[in-house]
């Protein structure tokens, strides 16, 4: 799915309000292209999108001139140093994902959360203000950010899954036709083999939890985004070989970068 920019847009974006709103504006209210239908594009942004991981699921990622943080756990001195987050992606309810402690000690005046409503309503009330929930197929925008939810499961299928459908969120951020996706806790699932146009997937691969180094290489290679990193890797028997899974990749589609960033910090090897 190809997002239009629009000569309108420009108004919209450069007269809008970084806080742009919580609750009030859902899925439903935002299910539209928010950049408009007209066929107008601007020029591609061409700048770099900088992954720095803090651990497991965490990260922080600086886009140009914007800086957001993905599933913020591991107390606030995991984050010293780091710019303030113009924005927060959390996935899923799960310790690794969401640490309210983490979120609470940050400044977050103006920073608007992101979260799936299962999300939400673990979360202390006193950050109702600051959250914004999005569930699957949901779009909302933030700043010049467009932000898409995307359905992140277990197969087969199962409500009692770690992961059952419906409750957490991958998401695709979108900014001047540059796209990132991040997977979230996922299986190879058809939503993500239909994904198109991905500059850059963040890919779990973990046992009992997310699927087999096999099965993410097969569903890379489905949707065939100009470069993956792995990350989430270490299950329950240890760390998921991610040499083998650039290899499979490779062997795929040579076209497709795989980098392999540093995730786990005191992992020995």
């Amino acid at each position: 799915m190809k997002y239009l920019f629009t000569l309108m847009a420009v108004g919209i974006l450069f007269t809008g309000c970084k806080n742009e709103g919580n609750d009030s504006q859902t899925e439903d209210s935002m299910s539209e292209n928010p950049y408009g239908g007209e066929t107008n594009y601007l020029e591609a942004d061409t700048v770099d999108i900088d992954i720095q991981p803090i651990t497991h699921a965490t990260a922080v990622i600086n886009w140009g001139d914007a800086t957001f943080y993905i599933d913020p756990v591991g107390g606030i001195e995991a984050f010293e140093g780091k710019e303030k987050p113009d924005f927060i992606l959390i996935t899923d309810i799960h310790g690794d994902h969401m640490n309210a402690e983490t979120i609470m000690a940050m400044d977050t005046e103006g920073t608007p959360i992101i979260v799936p409503q299962a999300v939400k309503d673990e979360l202390p009330e006193e950050m109702n203000d600051i959250l914004r929930t999005l569930q699957n197929g949901g779009t909302t925008r933030v700043l010049d950010f467009y932000i898409e939810a995307i359905p992140m499961y277990n197969l087969p299928e199962d409500p009692e899954s770690y992961h059952p459908k419906g409750r957490g969120n991958g998401y695709v951020v979108e900014r001047n036709r540059q796209r990132l996706y991040i997977a979230g806790d996922t299986e190879d699932i058809p939503e993500m083999r239909e994904l198109e146009d991905i500059e850059i997937a963040l890919i779990p691969m973990n046992l009992p939890y997310t699927m087999t180094v096999e099965d993410a290489a097969d569903g890379v290679l489905a949707f065939a985004p100009e470069k993956v990193i792995p990350y989430h890797f270490r299950g329950e028997d240890g760390y998921s070989d991610v040499e083998k899974f650039k290899e499979l990749v490779n062997e795929g589609n040579k076209d497709i970068e795989v980098e392999i960033l540093e995730w786990y910090p005191d992992r020995e090897e």
